[in-house]
């Protein structure tokens, strides 16, 4: 079991910059995918980015390329989300997932490709 607990939420304006953190604890991510999702109000969940194991392979959902970077320190077991120039409708509970253990070379953007979720973490941005 993995448990993943997200952090770094909070109440911005536009145009600002916030940083996700998402702590693995009960076993390593190291040969897992990670990604980044988010749901706002009324909506579906909605995949962000993902990392493979490595980190050299991501991947952003086209609404958050050029402003959002998906990070990973597997010494950590610690995934990040770096975000900047944000928008208000980047306003959304944002989830960190991982894959099962030994899928970690490839990126899966769809839901039901992950095995762990956190809890969620809110991030709003007022304009």
């Amino acid at each position: 079991q993995v448990q993943l607990v997200e952090s770094g939420g909070g109440l911005v304006q536009a145009g600002d910059s916030l940083g996700l953190s998402c702590a693995a604890s009960g076993r390593t991510i190291n040969d897992r995918y990670m990604g980044w999702f988010r749901q706002a109000p009324g909506k579906e969940r909605q995949f962000v980015s993902a990392i493979s194991a490595s980190g050299r392979l991501t991947r952003y959902v086209d609404s958050v390329k050029g402003r959002f970077i998906i990070s990973r320190d597997n010494a950590k077991n610690t995934l990040y989300l770096q975000m900047s120039s944000l928008k208000p409708e980047d306003t959304a509970v944002y989830y960190c997932a991982a894959s099962r253990d030994g899928a970690g070379g490839r990126i899966v953007t769809a839901n039901y490709g992950y095995d762990y979720w956190g809890q969620g973490t809110q991030v709003t941005v007022s304009s």
